[in-house]
């Protein structure tokens, strides 16, 4: 057969075989990478997102912690504060859980009532517990002459101002005795004893103190309650104001407060039997409020009145009540308007106006000669008989 036009050359045969292969080639191989990138390249568009997902997260949460650390302590603090505080409410509630239940006696507190028979609790600001012994007659009518309400008035002033005055004794050796119906006939005259379950005896004051403060605090619901001796001239007016200024404190203690030597030589008045407790020989006693007169606040009383079984009594009952709260979280107040001295000491007070709210002789711990000093003194330094219906509580 012959073909027609011209024949083709070798040489362009070649050519043409060539381009068929490269042209071959080349559509082959964007078939494959097209092929790989569809098949392949999905998965890895999906993960790469995931990750910077996750990475960009954890930055945040990071951030977000290095930037609210101060915050974070803040309210770490906050509730450090809050537990701390409800610490302190249960703490109390316990207390007056405690003092509840001593009212309810049940022959656990060896308290005595007397003419104070009334189991509810009575609202008073102050009780005053005027430490008295049976052979002191003489002294607690020089009181009742003086600054103590007496009839009618003690009951209005308990009743009004909320200041409730007692003496405070226990029972002789012998129950029944002459001494305690000497007692009780001056008690059904004046009506103004609080009695204790206590056998009296100058060794033993401690002992009485402790009952004084836990058979208060179960008949009272005070602010705060007082001790005093019964050869001491009370303004009860100044008391009352006294005592007000600290009225927002849970746990005070107010008085003359004194340190002095630890008496190891026996046969000394004061001797101190357990003077090897406070270190060598010729250390001194922590500071603690003078024995004539002293307050403390209702918690305080409560604490007595709960831990009564376990406190130690040393000689000294001023001693042995300050020890009682050397190491609890209590404020001392030195108020040295309640140890100020006899006439002319708190007469020159009175006139320039700083009455003072107690005054005694030092070298008698008490005024010296009271029965027959007392009116004398209260008419130097007395405040005036109307002074406690002024005080605003």
């Amino acid at each position: 057969m012959k073909m027609r036009g011209k024949p083709v050359s070798g040489r362009a045969i070649l050519v043409l075989c060539l381009a068929s292969f490269l042209a071959g080639s080349l559509f082959t191989s964007r078939t494959w990478t097209w092929s790989s990138i569809h098949n392949h390249s999905q998965p890895q568009i999906s993960i790469i997102p995931q990750l910077e997902s996750v990475t960009q997260d954890c930055d945040h949460k990071r951030k977000l912690v290095e930037g609210k650390s101060g915050e974070i302590m803040g309210e770490v603090a906050k509730t450090h504060q809050a537990i701390q505080s409800l610490d302190k409410t249960i703490s109390a509630l316990e207390m007056e859980l405690a003092v509840a239940r001593t009212s309810q006696t049940n022959g656990q507190v060896p308290i005595e009532r007397g003419s104070d028979s009334n189991q509810n609790l009575r609202k008073a600001f102050v009780v005053i517990g005027i430490n008295t012994a049976f052979s002191s007659k003489k002294r607690r009518d020089s009181v009742r002459e003086t600054w103590m309400p007496r009839g009618a008035n003690l009951k209005k002033v308990e009743k009004d101002k909320g200041v409730v005055v007692r003496f405070v004794i226990g029972h002789s050796a012998t129950p029944g005795g002459v001494l305690d119906r000497a007692i009780d006939a001056e008690e059904a005259e004046h009506k103004d004893f609080l009695r204790l379950k206590h056998v009296e005896g100058y060794h033993e004051l401690s002992t009485k103190t402790r009952l004084y403060f836990s058979t208060a605090v179960s008949i009272w619901d005070a602010d705060f309650y007082v001790k005093v001796d019964d050869d001491v001239h009370v303004n009860l007016g100044m008391l009352m104001s006294t005592l007000a200024r600290y009225r927002s404190k849970p746990r005070i203690y107010i008085g003359c407060m004194k340190s002095g030597p630890v008496l190891f030589q026996k046969g000394v008045r004061y001797h101190e039997p357990e003077y090897w407790k406070f270190g060598e020989e010729g250390n001194e006693y922590f500071r603690h409020a003078t024995g004539q007169i002293y307050a403390i606040s209702k918690d305080l009383a409560a604490y007595i009145s709960i831990n009564l079984p376990i406190l130690h009594r040393y000689a000294n009952e001023d001693v042995s009540l300050g020890s009682w709260f050397i190491g609890l979280e209590v404020e001392h107040v030195d108020e040295h308007s309640m140890c100020c001295g006899t006439p002319p000491d708190c007469e020159w007070k009175a006139r320039t106006g700083n009455i003072c709210v107690a005054s005694f002789d030092w070298k008698c711990s008490g005024i010296c000669k009271s029965v027959e000093r007392m009116k004398d003194v209260h008419n130097s330094c007395g405040e005036g008989d109307n002074a406690v219906w002024n005080v605003d509580l």
